[in-house]
């Protein structure tokens, strides 16, 4: 039986490529013959869009369900969620109705652990599940801290994007501490990069100067491109839009990076 490795793909700042990096992560480790689920845990359901549902509104199951099914006591099965990609993914989307969930959990004892539960039992189909945060650190974002074994952080190198950066750490240390201690940051990633700008270099050299000894900074830069863009509005990945570009050669080597390290 398989017993999926889950990683949250998160940071609290929008439009930081944490969407892009889970679906041509995931993606690109199906190509490589892995059995992947992909969890939209955004409200604005930017992973469902990318993998092609347009229609949010004519769901019939989405992650809002799961989690409303076991906050009600009347659990759904996981499986009834579950769409599939032409590309080789499984995915739970997800629409406006997540963002009522917060709500929902605020009276509850173990609001931390809700998606942890559906979570866990989809562990023995998959060897990867991941999960793609809204942009916020509140309930539904915790709840993704506590389901997952690491996270992964795309960010930008931009002085307002990696100045967040110490909020979302001590969040993580906290969630480790008190509901998780299992949780691990497998790596920042750099994302929507111009590698000819003297700016960009100088801050993803002070990134790695600062927190470098104690966080590992992934090597692989995601460089900026705009075939990005055209991938998420035609519901595909880097791969089967624009294979012999820059940035489907970015997400290979970041997935022989990660899987030399074990992750």
């Amino acid at each position: 039986m398989k017993n999926a490795k889950v990683i949250s793909i998160i940071n609290q700042k929008g439009g930081v490529g944490k969407t892009t990096t889970a679906v041509n992560y995931g993606i690109g480790l199906a190509r490589r013959g892995k059995k992947v689920l992909l969890i939209d845990a955004d409200s604005q359901g930017s992973l469902t869009v990318s993998l092609g549902e347009q229609d949010l509104t004519n769901l019939d199951l989405t992650l809002a369900s799961l989690m409303y099914g076991v906050i009600m006591n009347r659990p759904l099965d996981p499986h009834s969620a579950i769409l599939h990609h032409r590309e080789g993914v499984d995915f739970i989307p997800s629409n406006f109705e997540l963002s009522g969930v917060s709500t929902a959990l605020t009276s509850l004892s173990n609001r931390e652990f809700i998606l942890k539960s559906i979570v866990d039992s989809l562990r023995g189909e998959y060897d990867y599940i991941l999960i793609d945060c809204l942009p916020s650190l509140g309930l539904v974002a915790i709840n993704s801290l506590v389901a997952a074994d690491g996270v992964i952080i795309p960010c930008h190198p931009a002085y307002l994007s990696t100045k967040g950066l110490n909020i979302l750490l001590r969040t993580i240390a906290k969630t480790r501490r008190s509901l998780n201690p299992q949780l691990v940051i497998d790596g920042i990633l750099l994302t929507c990069v111009d590698i000819h700008t003297k700016n960009a270099k100088e801050i993803m050299q002070a990134l790695r100067d600062d927190l470098g000894t104690s966080v590992r900074i992934f090597d692989t830069v995601i460089p900026r491109s705009v075939k990005v863009a055209e991938c998420s509005n035609q519901g595909k990945s880097i791969y089967r839009h624009n294979p012999s570009g820059r940035v489907a050669a970015a997400y290979e080597d970041l997935i022989d990076e990660v899987l030399s390290y074990g992750i």
